[in-house]
């Protein structure tokens, strides 16, 4: 007999959402508040609510966050509108530059017909026109380079800023979640800091990022998961008939059968020598009460025969490689050899020496021969 745990063999665990990007759900603890919890054993469709936590702080963050990108924006088509006054002004003067310079150069014309004091200022005006003009270029230059700097500055902040609005709101979505599949609901046991114990969440407790907080099972196909020690794996198989039972329920018992058992072990709680083995078995048929998180047994058949004399193991004693049980003959005990076969830890098959109906004593290695 192995005892494990029963669970679903299709299931979806809901766990608190992680949120993306920068939060202010708690004093650094990233807690979340739950306000709606369904409850445990009920049947929901696809597209119900599960839980919901408390959004108002994302909430706040999707709108603080959405003014400052929409304040942004309203800059940057501010800063658009002025450069381009500031570049239709920049291109006024450089425009009256070039103007200048060749109004200066037709003035140089007249130097061969006018005095040589006039002569001079007209070289004085063409080579300041000329330095005027390259100067605005270069500062035109300058300009352009250092308002389209200014205009990347705001463009990443409103980048920044819109990113961290989608996440606001991507926040503010996973505060609600909804019924992947059909199915049965189950609240799972998490450890709780205020009751310090293992309990199921509950509405208003802190529950924290990652913690699995319920179930959606399909309670159609179960299956249980229970431990072989190593002393018993060479007995088991994948395939073997088994029957299942509920420790809640004695009077309640499916067919199954191992389905896999794990290829390596893991060592025990009691000893690092001791290893156990993880199965699998899976449940024919279905009842209300077989649902996830019950303790269960699983008793294997490892070998069917029929029309056989079988006693309890107890009662056979061996000695010198000699089965021996004791028979009641009238007021006595007279001890017997037998020839056995098969056995499991509680029972085994006699194949000769003992007819049916007869009376055994049990016990009979703790007790001193008479």
């Amino acid at each position: 007999r192995l005892h494990g745990i029963v669970e679903a063999v299709q299931a979806y665990t809901v766990t608190v959402p992680r949120l993306a990007g920068p939060t202010q759900t708690g004093p650094g603890t990233g807690a979340l508040v739950i306000t709606k919890l369904v409850h445990s054993g009920v049947m929901v469709k696809r597209g119900d609510l599960l839980v919901e936590f408390d959004r108002q702080t994302q909430i706040k963050n999707s709108l603080d966050r959405n003014a400052e990108y929409r304040d942004l924006e309203e800059q940057i088509k501010k800063k658009r509108a002025d450069q381009a006054a500031a570049r239709a002004k920049d291109e006024t003067e450089l425009k009256q530059a070039e103007n200048a310079v060749e109004t200066a150069k037709l003035e140089m014309l007249k130097n061969e017909v006018t005095s040589r004091i006039n002569a001079e200022k007209n070289q004085l005006n063409l080579e300041e026109a000329i330095a005027r003009r390259k100067q605005l270029q270069e500062t035109f230059d300058l300009k352009r380079v250092a308002a389209e700097a200014e205009l990347r500055v705001l463009e990443i902040q409103r980048d920044r800023a819109r990113d961290a609005m989608l996440y606001a709101q991507s926040n503010a979505e996973k505060m609600s979640i909804r019924a992947p599949q059909d199915g049965l609901t189950v609240l799972s046991t998490i450890w709780n800091n205020s009751r310090e114990q293992m309990a199921e969440v509950l509405e208003g407790e802190e529950v924290h990022p990652g913690s699995p907080i319920l179930q959606v099972v399909d309670p159609s196909s179960m299956r249980i998961r229970a431990r072989i020690n190593q002393a018993d794996l060479s007995y088991l198989r994948a395939g073997q008939p088994a029957r299942i039972f509920l420790d809640a329920y004695p009077g309640i018992a499916f067919p199954g059968r191992l389905e896999q058992v794990a290829p390596v072990g893991i060592t025990s709680n009691f000893s690092e020598k001791v290893h156990t083995f993880i199965s699998i078995f899976s449940i024919q048929g279905s009842d209300p009460k077989l649902i996830p998180d019950i303790s269960a047994a699983a008793d294997v058949e490892l070998e069917h025969q029929t029309n056989v004399l079988v006693l309890p193991r107890d009662s056979v004693k061996s000695e010198n490689d000699q089965c021996y049980v004791n028979v009641k003959n009238g007021s006595r005990f007279e001890r017997r050899p037998v020839k056995i076969g098969s056995h499991s830890d509680c029972d085994v098959v006699v194949e000769s020496g003992l007819e049916a109906g007869a009376i055994v004593l049990r016990h009979i290695a703790s007790r001193s021969d008479s």
